[in-house]
């Protein structure tokens, strides 16, 4: 019966989803599907997009935990005492690590700059000069690209390493994650290579060696699907405490709403707002990583960019979690 499911599933994502490269299914902490596409293997590590923001995320629980950062109600100003605040500027003074996390930091600008983004030498600051403003802090905003560099730039600061050293030492390696070194980008063509790449192994860096904060990692869904089996089992991975159970459940919780999309958002993970409970990491052109903390389930989808990608929090729900396909 299996096989002839997982035939059905396969034939839907070659006529439907045919970008899809791998897919990780573990249920009850046992590995039930693996399965790779498109010339692609286990090998393979994929641009994951904004799956990175939700392993930012655990890595700021990490460096609470171990004393690094006191509070997620810390100032983010705190942590660069030598930046000039505009004048004028009476918001940026009072937004905090968790209005970061949270995406209730207002910004200047109606329409995002990457051009000057990409282009600029230091995307820490260049995103320092964007946040504050006459928004209103505490309302929902989300920041694609733009803004997370900042966690990225205060984690470096208090840990006395790059995002990727720490991640390495308390996150990749006890978990059997290879995430080779940094990627620098020289021109635009390089980037957009990137983008489309299965051939990359890295985290992007900007030119001052400060691994983006909202993009930028590349993993396989084996990789993805280990982090959230960590999660699922309380932060713990062969017996050894990754992340404390306590910052898992905060940042795994309900902390700010996308009204116009009935969305729900916790620290740098979307938030299951139905029946299903359980949270998600979800990445442009259909990369996700989907925890199922009722059925006890980890989906992990890795994807080449496409634009406009069918939207995969569906297509796990119809075709992985509805009665035909419960496993």
């Amino acid at each position: 019966m299996k096989e002839k499911k997982f035939e059905k599933l396969e034939n839907i994502i070659s006529k439907e989803y045919s970008n899809i490269v791998g897919m990780v299914i573990i249920k009850d902490n046992k590995t039930i599907y693996e399965k790779y596409f498109n010339n692609c293997s286990a090998d393979n590590r994929i641009h994951i997009f904004s799956i990175t923001k939700s392993i930012l995320s655990i890595l700021f629980g990490i460096a609470l935990d171990k004393g690094y950062i006191k509070s997620v109600d810390q100032k983010i100003l705190e942590f660069f005492p030598e930046y000039t605040v505009k004048k004028g500027e009476k918001t940026i003074q009072n937004i905090t690590i968790k209005d970061m996390l949270t995406m209730t930091a207002p910004y200047k600008y109606l329409f995002a700059p990457y051009k000057k983004y990409f282009i600029s030498t230091d995307w820490v600051k260049f995103s320092l000069n964007l946040i504050g403003g006459k928004g209103k802090i505490g309302k929902f905003r989300y920041a694609p690209l733009i803004g997370p560099d900042i966690l990225s730039g205060i984690l470096e600061r208090t840990t006395g390493l790059t995002v990727l050293e720490f991640a390495k030492n308390n996150l990749f390696l006890p978990l059997g994650i290879c995430v080779e070194k940094d990627i620098v980008f020289h021109n635009k063509e390089e980037q957009m290579r990137f983008n489309k790449s299965t051939k990359y192994n890295g985290w992007v860096a900007d030119p001052k060696g400060v691994n983006t904060g909202a993009w930028g990692l590349t993993l396989s869904p084996m990789d993805m699907a280990k982090i959230g089996q960590m999660l699922l089992n309380g932060g713990v991975w062969n017996g050894r405490t990754i992340v404390s159970k306590e910052w898992i459940t905060e940042s795994t919780s309900e902390h700010s709403t996308w009204k116009q999309k009935k969305l729900s958002y916790g620290y740098l993970w979307w938030i299951s707002n139905d029946e299903e409970s359980g949270f998600a990491a979800m990445g442009d052109g259909g990369n996700i990583l989907y925890v199922n903390t009722k059925r006890n389930m980890v989906v992990a989808i890795t994807s080449v960019f496409v634009p406009r990608a069918k939207d995969r929090i569906a297509f796990i729900k119809k075709y992985i979690e509805n009665d035909e396909f419960t496993i």
